[in-house]
């Protein structure tokens, strides 16, 4: 497994347990989506998966490369795009490659690699003031690739976005993970979403988060606007609704 959580607690010092007991089995080049209502402690799994936060109690692993790098290889994309103001959508890019001492060459060469990935190529030098609110996305989103991380955690990344540009970037991502082959574990509080991008999907249930349902998603490869548009597509999405509903302490309306 890329990544794995067993009995993985979360206690703050007020007392409050945000997540927990949490079960979690993420298997290499998957795309999963964790599903839960506000509050559910969707984000403090993704911050504690990415080192940013401890467990209170339980085990958490992620696996190591093979080439001797301990270092967790993760990759993280925000709810906001936390771009530099200052500096140039190249410069924002390849920060994480010059802060681990690469050369500005090189660093500047991957950071336009990783742009031509997101189509913002002919955007290296603008600025984010430049930029819209989907185009800022997709540089976090470069940012967050150029380190050739296997596993990739997003936080609710399209949650501000018009719904026709927030479609878009499902499809981008969506292009991004074929290619690349990445881990993906992505939180959302939509159903729709969840349903279209994920391989699998993991309701959370009401604080203390906890893993209350799952679904594999069956879809055709490489899923499009016919998928989103069909009956299929439909189904699935009343059945996770369904059990995230009742995760969220609902009556399920009949």
């Amino acid at each position: 497994m890329e990544v794995s959580l067993r009995d993985v607690t979360k206690v703050y010092a007020s007392g409050i347990t945000a997540v927990g007991p949490l079960d979690l089995d993420v298997r290499s080049g998957e795309f999963l989506s964790l599903l839960g209502p506000s509050g559910c402690g969707k984000s403090t799994a993704l911050r504690m998966i990415a080192g940013l936060d401890a467990p209170t109690s339980g085990s958490l692993r992620v696996a190591e490369r093979t080439n001797g790098d301990a270092r967790p290889p993760i990759g993280f994309v925000f709810q906001e795009p936390t771009l530099m103001p200052w500096a140039s959508v190249r410069d924002n890019v390849s920060l994480p490659l010059r802060l681990a001492h690469m050369p500005r060459a090189e660093a500047d060469a991957k950071a336009d690699a990783m742009l031509a990935q997101v189509d913002l190529a002919e955007f290296a030098a603008a600025f984010p003031r430049e930029l819209s609110g989907g185009m800022k996305m997709r540089v976090s989103l470069a940012r967050a690739l150029v380190t050739d991380p296997d596993v990739l955690l997003m936080d609710e990344p399209f949650a501000a976005l018009d719904e026709i540009t927030r479609f878009r970037l499902n499809n981008d991502l969506l292009d991004v993970w074929r290619k690349l082959k990445k881990t993906v574990i992505f939180v959302t509080h939509s159903v729709f979403e969840s349903v279209y991008l994920s391989q699998r999907v993991v309701v959370m249930s009401h604080r203390p988060g906890r893993a209350s349902a799952e679904f594999r998603i069956t879809a055709p490869e490489p899923r499009n606007e016919d998928f989103r548009t069909s009956a299929d597509y439909a189904a699935q999405c009343r059945d996770v609704s369904v059990a995230l509903a009742k995760a969220s302490g609902e009556r399920t309306a009949r």
